[in-house]
């Protein structure tokens, strides 16, 4: 890890800051919508617009690169996040920000896609898996810590939107300064979506459920906070919670996931989290009660992507697995853009309790979706035990882009293989 770091330093740094700015820009939207006047529903369109944007960005940023290459794709996406993110409070719009929300997802979206190829071109195969594990903790640290600067000017003024402006700016210069050279880049080869749901309901149902969980606690925490009077610090905390927490279960739900059978697990994971979810529905006005659920809800609901992913990879050869991420990066991003404004209908039925009714209600589904399916077809044999250090897959966030996924599923496919060589080499024929 050392010599990555040695290595790639000024490429996690510069997306560790974009990762702060998009952290604080994205709970600055509930509150100062709030104060704004705009109403529930309209602040969950504003979250979607960004799950749109980011989708399509994911989709065209590799052409983009592919026509006139990284250095253009980072300068102009980075001018458009910029200008992005001044122009909110000048215009106070509902309709104006989503649209500004479709360009900064759009041009996050490029931005990750151009970094990580960069980040990945950086690394040697050797080093390859530690890359990526780096990357995917830098962003995590960096959800983390623009929550914490939330509480650095008043959400109704101005600083607080300049602050990510400057973040974003900043982040161009160690990535663009850095002496690693540029990277070719090959488009993500598609599955289609009727073959991957043949392959692998659970994984194809799963993911699309996921979206509507990641969506609303990114996009919708801050609202919730809002409307039921908690302060800017307090909003802060709750939604460090969700990061803070997924950040301390990772791993250890990614070694579970190697020892035992996934779709067990899968089940397991996701009825503990709406239960987690559930607890802050009914005792959502003890603040402690809150971050629990936030920490439970977050930590067990984020490490579900990647045993999603996982558990799909069972049912695909090796020369499958990096075609396949496309698809499940996109029925994702369609259930990340189709949360928010559920949650704010249900908000609107319920009350603003209706945010963890939500998130209980949609996890519950995944775990029972998964059980219907232990009695329609058995499990696959899932990796042994061991693999999960040498499989970087199942530290794979929903933050990541259809890049880090794919580099991470070959990975995953490279450590198939040898298994596969290894069980043949001591199972000889004859």
């Amino acid at each position: 890890m050392k010599q990555v770091i040695a290595s790639a330093w000024a490429i996690l740094l510069g997306l560790m800051l974009l990762q702060v700015g998009n952290s604080l820009q994205g709970s600055l939207m509930g509150i100062r919508g709030g104060i704004e006047g705009f109403s529930t529903f309209q602040l969950s369109l504003i979250a979607s617009a960004y799950f749109l944007g980011f989708l399509g960005g994911s989709r065209m940023a590799p052409l983009m690169i592919q026509r006139v290459g990284h250095v253009r794709v980072f300068a102009a996406l980075g001018s458009f996040i910029s200008a992005a993110l001044i122009l909110y409070p000048v215009v106070p719009d509902p309709y104006v920000w989503m649209a500004l929300r479709v360009i900064i997802g759009f041009s996050l979206s490029g931005v990750y896609v151009t970094a990580e190829s960069w980040l990945n071109n950086s690394a040697t195969n050797e080093t390859r898996g530690q890359a990526l594990s780096a990357y995917m903790l830098c962003q995590m640290i960096g959800l983390v810590l623009g929550q914490g600067m939330l509480n650095f000017g008043d959400p109704g003024g101005y600083i607080l939107f300049i602050i990510p402006s400057v973040l974003v700016s900043l982040s161009f210069a160690p990535i663009l300064l850095a002496v690693a050279p540029t990277p070719a880049f090959e488009t993500v080869k598609p599955m289609s979506l009727a073959a991957l749901y043949t392959r692998s309901p659970t994984g194809f149902v799963g993911m699309f459920l996921l979206g509507f969980v990641f969506s609303a606690q990114f996009g919708m925490t801050a609202v919730y906070g809002s409307e039921v009077g908690l302060s800017v610090r307090d909003i802060a905390i709750l939604v460090s919670a969700f990061f803070v927490g997924a950040i301390v279960l990772q791993y250890p739900i990614g070694w579970l996931s190697d020892r035992m059978d996934r779709r067990r697990l899968i089940t397991g994971v996701a009825a503990v989290a709406a239960l987690a979810s559930g607890l802050g529905y009914l005792f959502g006005e003890v603040f402690e009660i809150l971050i629990l659920s936030a920490l439970l809800a977050g930590g067990l609901a984020q490490p579900l992507y990647a045993l999603l992913i996982a558990y799909t990879n069972d049912y695909l050869d090796p020369d499958e697995m990096a075609a396949a991420s496309g698809g499940l990066i996109f029925i994702n991003g369609l259930g990340a853009i189709s949360g928010p404004p559920l949650v704010a209908w249900l908000m609107g039925a319920v009350g603003p309790e209706g945010f963890w009714l939500f998130l209980a209600l949609v996890l519950a589904a995944i775990a029972l979706y998964c059980l219907y399916r232990m009695t329609v077809r058995p499990s696959a044999y899932a990796v042994e035990a061991g693999d999960y250090d040498a499989v970087p897959y199942a530290q794979v966030l929903p933050t990541a882009t259809p890049y880090a996924v794919v580099t991470a599923q070959e990975l995953y496919a490279e450590a198939a293989e040898d298994m596969a060589e290894a069980q043949a080499d001591d199972n000889p024929p004859g």
